[in-house]
């Protein structure tokens, strides 16, 4: 699908990768429907879109209330007239523990937010898309998702349950004017663990130094949201941002248990 002059909603739009993508696109002539549950974020978005800011509505909600995302394609349409593809990219991590250590109330907001919050937004715009001449939906899972994390263990489940979801809804959306795409980012430099609540400005910076997770080779958000934006126009089955998710779906599918290895020893300092 050609982005030009289509209308895209987005969610996360507020910070990080979601923000990424709302400027990428809002560069290749897309009209843009920004949602997040900070207002001051969309706004930061809009500002940094310069010029092409008129053409992005804010709209700030949680997506994990039914309520209120129901009401959000009426008034995505009663703003841009139209709506032509979804972009899923709101999530958060959990608190980085184990499953034994880590609260129900922690797990079910990881799961609300990730995978409940997706399926509202596409359960909700689907039926609009289903009307358009062609149409687009992306969900952002994670490499998480194929490869299991210590001390993000709920997360990666959140996760793997947005990749069957959207693989899913692929298939059943065959011979339709509807196009299905998920996209795993693998490390991306983002501020997801402040903004997911689970640790304090300070916290991430002395994180960020530690030479155990530093020596991560990250993504940009920028790569993030290119990739992403163009799984919007290509449609593929899969996507994926960064050598590390793409390495580590080439390792998991030849042998699972060497994925699952890999990434425990590189992330057990963490768990320490």
């Amino acid at each position: 699908m050609k982005p030009q002059d289509k209308v895209i909603v987005v969610t996360g739009a507020g910070n990080g990768i979601g923000r990424a993508v709302a400027l990428e696109l809002l560069a290749r002539g897309t009209k843009v429907a920004g949602v997040d549950l900070s207002s001051e974020g969309l706004a930061e978005t809009a500002r940094l879109a310069g010029d092409r800011a008129s053409d992005m509505s804010s709209h700030a909600l949680n997506i994990t209330e039914k309520k209120a995302v129901a009401a959000l394609p009426g008034a995505v349409i009663a703003e841009h007239g139209q709506v032509d593809g979804l972009i899923n990219v709101a999530g958060i991590i959990q608190k980085f523990v184990k499953i034994n250590d880590l609260d129900y109330a922690d797990a079910e907001r990881v799961m609300n937010v990730n995978f409940y919050g997706t399926l509202f937004m596409v359960k909700e715009f689907l039926p609009h898309l289903l009307k358009r001449p062609e149409a687009q939906i992306v969900n952002v899972s994670s490499m998480g998702g194929y490869v299991p994390v210590p001390g993000q263990t709920i997360y990666g489940a959140s996760k793997a349950a947005v990749k069957l979801m959207t693989e899913g809804l692929r298939s059943e959306l065959r011979g339709t004017n509807v196009g299905v795409s998920v996209v795993f980012p693998g490390a991306v430099s983002t501020n997801i663990s402040v903004n997911s609540g689970v640790t304090t400005e300070a916290e991430a910076k002395k994180m960020a130094s530690d030479p155990n997770t530093a020596k991560f080779k990250m993504s940009t958000p920028a790569d993030a949201g290119r990739i992403i934006a163009d799984a919007l126009e290509k449609n593929p089955f899969h996507g994926f941002v960064g050598s590390d998710a793409t390495m580590m779906d080439r390792i998991s599918r030849l042998s699972p248990e060497r994925a699952a290895n890999l990434i425990a020893k590189q992330m057990a300092s963490l768990l320490d």
